[in-house]
């Protein structure tokens, strides 16, 4: 399952880290605050990655840890899979949550856009 970096930082942020914590990651490609003309929490960083995959808004899932992210990826129409982290992220319909990505697996990834946010464990494929 292809997967990509929507970041609300500047480019020169999401570069460093891809270039050093995160380098073993396969990212498809990254989004940064400055590859579009608004930032989270408006929809613009998601609309644009489904662009980019080449599939509906719908057909994505999001992965979160904070409020902006969140809100973002609701209004864009993805499915948002809230894993927290230092901010909390209210609860509102159609998001799912889980304590770690270590919970979850593609098969619950599809799930969730399946519109069954159930059975998210990382021991089903």
């Amino acid at each position: 399952m292809p997967f990509a970096l929507v970041s609300a930082s500047p480019r020169s942020v999401v570069d460093s880290v891809i270039g050093g914590a995160l380098a073993h990651v396969p990212f498809a490609f990254t989004l940064s605050a400055d590859d579009t003309a608004r930032t989270k929490p408006h929809p613009d960083p998601y609309r644009a990655a489904a662009r980019r995959f080449g599939v509906p808004d719908a057909a994505c899932v999001a992965v979160e840890d904070s409020p902006d992210g969140a809100a973002s990826a609701d209004a864009a129409g993805c499915t948002v899979l809230v894993v927290p982290s230092m901010l909390p992220v209210p609860a509102r319909p159609g998001r799912i949550f889980a304590e770690s990505l270590e919970e979850v697996s593609v098969a619950g990834l599809r799930r969730c856009v399946a519109g069954g946010g159930e059975g998210l464990g990382a021991g089903e494929g």
